[in-house]
């Protein structure tokens, strides 16, 4: 299944290159080190969730099924038609997983074939790097699809019908990550169309759905914009999303996976022999977490406080944008963002992601060049103490 030419294939992940950027270099003038570079959230996991963890301690006495507990796929399914106002049947169309990185990846080797030495997959560039290991490691090659700086997104409808005959997924990502931005209705109608056309599977990548500002429209998602579209069996429509960002819990290592009931029932059978069941403790956990949303709203709160007063400090100084959900900022240093991100470590003690470890060069150009991607997970004094570094230091980096 995965030969060693394709395990080859596999590039560094963006945080071993960071620590080959910074290595021999160090911050000499004594201040507390800020790390805006990885999306880990920081905010406190909730009470709930912790006391549900003791409250199914006996839960560590017992193999897990891999289908889940019918009591968590039922809190996935309430909590999907209450989000985005779509019915999902939870016999059949969720599934529990254990976190959204090890299904984005897994998820492929059901729908590749690594005989198939022609198929591609599809995604967007900048991109969550499991995206092409996971294309790699099923035997399939990459087609990387760059953002468009305007909107934030992939036109994946640029590709030519010789690539789409030959692609087997789509990986898409809205809310994106790096940049933030999200699909619009009429965006999820294209894919479709093109899903259909050609017969190819979208993997949705959701993971910050609930990250977005307060008093804004919360992001649509594949379910929500499949089901509006008259497309209630969510045909060729995997949806991924988890309680990591949502709940401020990426240790619980829970999620879900929703959509085209004939693919979740291949997706289950890989899973059974894949040993990928979730902990009945962590389970009765995700439970009390998918049934609550005061804490999911509080988090929103601390995330647009930190927005607004990151952009207000350094207003004037580096031109940013508040995304339309996510926790980053996508910024253009108009240079090079190692040599930028680099600089900024040793002489603010501040690290941010330089984006061109985040893409791949296409035609001669990688779109994540001359990008930093901030992510504000830290607390909000860190973060202001970060934006404060930036601005003092911005004129000698820039």
């Amino acid at each position: 299944m995965n030969p060693l030419k394709n395990l080859d294939k596999l590039q560094p992940y963006p945080f071993e290159r960071l620590r080959a950027l910074f290595a021999g270099s160090q911050h000499a003038g004594g201040l507390a080190h800020v790390n805006l570079s990885i999306g880990e959230p920081k905010h406190p996991t909730p009470e709930l969730i912790k006391q549900a963890l003791i409250d199914n301690l006996d839960g560590l006495s017992v193999y897990p099924g891999t289908q889940g507990l019918p009591v968590l796929r039922k809190a996935i399914s309430d909590w999907i038609l209450r989000r985005f106002d779509a019915q999902v049947d939870p016999e059949t169309q969720v599934l529990p997983i254990l976190g959204s990185r090890e299904a984005l990846f897994s998820f492929a080797q059901v729908v590749l074939d690594g005989c198939e030495d022609d198929s591609c997959v599809v995604f967007p560039n900048p991109f969550y790097q499991i995206y092409e290991g996971a294309t790699f490691l099923g035997g399939a090659s990459p087609v990387f699809v760059n953002i468009d700086p305007a909107t934030g997104l992939s036109n994946f409808h640029a590709l030519s019908p010789d690539i789409l005959a030959k692609t087997k997924l789509m990986y898409v990502c809205s809310p994106n990550n790096p940049t933030g931005a999200v699909y619009s209705l009429e965006d999820w109608q294209k894919l479709f169309d093109l899903a259909d056309e050609y017969n190819i599977v979208i993997a949705s990548d959701e993971c910050y759905s609930e990250i977005y500002m307060d008093g804004t429209a919360a992001p649509i998602g594949g379910l929500e914009a499949a089901s509006r579209l008259g497309r209630s069996d969510y045909n060729h429509l995997i949806v991924f999303s988890s309680l990591s960002k949502r709940s401020n819990a990426p240790g619980l290592r829970s999620g879900y996976v929703a959509g085209d009931a004939d693919l979740i029932k291949a997706f289950l059978r890989y899973r059974t022999y894949h040993g990928s069941a979730m902990s009945t403790t962590i389970q009765m956990a995700s439970v009390a977490a998918w049934n609550d949303e005061d804490h999911v709203a509080e988090n929103r709160r601390l995330y647009t406080e930190k927005f607004k007063a990151f952009s207000a400090i350094l207003e004037g100084n580096l031109e940013l944008h508040i995304p339309p959900a996510g926790f980053y900022f996508w910024a253009d240093v108009g240079q090079s963002d190692t040599a930028f991100a680099k600089r900024l470590f040793e002489q603010a003690h501040v690290t941010l992601l330089p984006g061109s470890f985040l893409g791949r060069e296409v035609d001669g150009f990688n779109p994540g060049s001359n990008h930093v991607r901030i992510a504000l997970v830290a607390s909000l004094a860190e973060c202001n103490e970060a934006a404060n570094r930036i601005a003092n230091q911005i004129k000698n980096i820039l």
